[in-house]
């Protein structure tokens, strides 16, 4: 099994490249296996990084490094309407939860071993991140809370300065302008995941390791309080993150 091809070519999908993977999930969704298995093969023999498909543009692969695999979970579900069962999938790809219990180490075996250290990249880049900043926000909106305050302030700033030690968008900036994207109002979900996985980055480079610690700690036990599900084998998690863990 491959990893995701950064270096396929662009967002044109070249069907010879994307087919291999379809046709395996719709071939052994048919002869009875079950889908969430056969959708991990499928995810495992995926190459394309990137592509656009019926006026959606799809990235998988984040900066390079993290793998966003649930997108691709949707994309490959969406090849095979009326055949998945309904409530077992919308559970899956909108709050989560698989239909089956797979262990850590089946899951790897099934979407390869490469796919998985870029699964990693993507959890703890920008799932660990963003929930880092929510369960900043939390801490925010209690403090306000407590001292009285009748108008709770812009929790988000607040929390990005406790994090990062400026502003949501002095931050945004200063990532558009390493990346060379426009300097606009909007942003699209695609660039908020790149944002992340940046702030990540810049995060681990600029804090002091033990703020690190501290602050990955908190976006973990975040994630397992609000039942966020992973497959991760803690001898997997990268160092940086091995205090903040707790046991899977």
């Amino acid at each position: 099994m491959e990893n995701v091809d950064n270096n396929s070519p662009g967002p044109d999908t070249a069907l010879s490249e994307i087919e291999p993977a379809i046709d395996h999930f719709e071939q052994s969704v048919r002869e009875g296996q079950h889908w969430y298995i056969s959708l991990l093969e499928s995810i495992g023999l995926w190459k394309k990084a990137e592509e656009s498909n019926n006026g959606r543009r799809y990235r998988y692969l984040i900066a390079g490094e993290a793998f966003d695999w649930m997108l691709l979970a949707e994309r490959l579900c969406d090849t095979l309407p009326g055949l998945l069962p309904e409530k077992e999938r919308d559970n899956f790809l909108y709050r989560g939860i698989p239909p089956i219990n797979l262990s850590a180490e089946r899951f790897i075996e099934l979407i390869g071993f490469a796919k998985y250290h870029q699964y990693l990249n993507y959890y703890y880049g920008i799932t660990a991140e963003e929930a880092l900043v929510l369960a900043v926000e939390e801490e925010v909106r209690k403090e306000k809370r407590a001292w009285g305050y009748a108008h709770e302030a812009d929790a988000t700033n607040e929390s990005y300065r406790r994090i990062y030690g400026t502003t949501f968008s002095i931050m945004l900036r200063h990532f558009r302008k390493e990346n060379n994207y426009p300097q606009i109002k909007s942003i699209e979900l695609i660039e908020l995941k790149e944002f992340a996985y940046w702030r990540f980055k810049y995060r681990l480079k600029m804090c002091e390791k033990a703020k690190v610690a501290s602050d990955s700690r908190k976006a973990i036990n975040w994630l397992k309080e609000h039942g966020v599900s992973s497959y991760i084998q803690r001898q997997d998690i990268p160092e940086f993150f091995i205090d903040a863990a707790t046991e899977e």
